[in-house]
């Protein structure tokens, strides 16, 4: 079993996907992270991709909420915020995704948590960062996208801009998030200290391309960085990119042109040297994929493995949930969800001599652990009632 951060207390206030993922990984390794929601639910219970749900439970939902204990707390009752209050006084980290100065109003903040607790890891997460012009604008994944450059470098120049497949920014923001608050985690065990910890959509959008802008700031700069035909990104020379054969795709990554031209047994007058693999790289990825496109995959990925090309058939789903090295990883995992039907999920990323972090028990349901999580703090059964007739806590699901 994984448990490098038991011990640690993690009270988290985080909604959508970064915030919930960023802590996800920190529970994943023995962490007590407490989520707290409001009595309906944080956002994530009510939306996600394809309106797929699983007994009602959203993919969202499924995304980034396991092996969490989940509390419902209303943030507008005074009672709710004396045990908000109460939860930082025991807690190691405080982690939020909410706009910023939304928790400083409810005295629940940065400055407010280190009064309670003067050691405290505040970690914020945010769209555009915690001031600045931009602070009152929408952070989200696609806006993020757009206004970063990655929509833009990830389009081409026959079709424009276009975004990544994926909710990328979130997803690297997460992992940004968790190694801010790991870092202070580190730093605090050695000083005694604690600190606040800001990641944001933007600049972790930015750091997703610090190849390509470290590329675009020094020297020279291009007047466009969309990709160039077959090309994957303006600063790659032929043949890195993407090829269609006949009946599929397949990436062709760095490598000398000499052997792709022999491999595709392109005439030796009609070559481009390695030389010009980047000046004349439309050129010579209009040649190759001319050639390939006359190949299947199967074919393509022979004659180049026999080259020592480096290469990789282009899989969609179907395929990457059936290839061997994937269930060699134990990537995926299917585990028996809080309602009772199984669920998949995507497992923790990284391996600790070894062993994978088990999911100790996967998304909870509305407020199930809220008496647990109060009786912890003392709270005696009248209290709890007391509370729940209030509806300082909303009532577990």
């Amino acid at each position: 079993m994984v448990n490098l951060l038991e011990g640690i207390r993690v009270l988290s206030f985080n909604h959508f996907l970064m915030g919930p993922v960023g802590v996800q990984f920190l529970a994943d390794l023995g962490a007590d992270v407490i989520a707290i929601e409001p009595p309906e639910g944080a956002f994530q219970r009510k939306w996600g991709g394809a309106d797929k749900r699983v007994d009602g439970q959203t993919m969202l939902l499924l995304t980034g909420n396991r092996n969490k204990r989940s509390l419902t707390l209303d943030l507008k009752k005074p009672e709710a915020i004396e045990v908000a209050r109460k939860l930082i006084a025991t807690s190691d980290v405080v982690a939020e995704n909410f706009r910023p100065g939304v928790l400083d109003k409810l005295q629940l903040g940065f400055a407010a948590a280190k009064a309670i607790k003067p050691d405290i890891i505040y970690a914020a997460a945010s769209g555009y960062g915690a001031d600045g012009p931009y602070v009152n604008r929408p952070g989200q994944d696609l806006l993020v996208q757009a206004l970063s450059g990655l929509a833009m470098i990830t389009g081409t120049r026959e079709h424009g801009p276009r975004a990544v497949g994926v909710s990328a920014i979130d997803h690297h923001g997460a992992a940004l998030f968790a190694a801010g608050i790991l870092a202070a985690l580190v730093s605090r065990e050695r000083t005694g200290r604690g600190c606040r910890v800001d990641a944001s959509l933007l600049s972790a959008a930015i750091d997703l391309q610090m190849e390509s802008f470290t590329c675009y700031l020094n020297g020279e700069r291009p007047e466009d960085v969309r990709q160039p035909g077959p090309i994957a990104g303006w600063y790659y020379g032929a043949p890195y990119g993407v090829y269609a054969t006949k009946d599929g795709h397949v990436a062709i990554s760095l490598g000398s042109l000499d052997t792709l031209s022999d491999a595709l047994g392109i005439p030796a007058d009609r070559r481009i040297p390695d030389n010009d693999a980047y000046r004349r790289r439309e050129e010579a990825a209009a040649m190759i994929a001319a050639l390939v496109l006359e190949l299947t995959t199967d074919e393509c990925v022979r004659v180049l493995e026999a080259r020592g090309i480096w290469h990789a058939a282009v899989n969609d789903y179907s395929d990457v949930v059936a290839d061997p090295q994937v269930a060699h990883n134990r990537t995926f995992q299917t585990v028996k969800g809080a309602t009772g039907s199984p669920i998949t999920l995507v497992s923790h990323p990284v391996r600790y001599d070894g062993d994978v972090p088990e999911i100790r028990f996967p998304p909870q349901k509305l407020g199930a652990q809220s008496d647990e999580i109060l009786r912890e703090l003392g709270y005696d059964a009248d209290q709890v009632r007391g509370l729940r007739t209030n509806g300082a806590v909303g009532a577990a699901s």
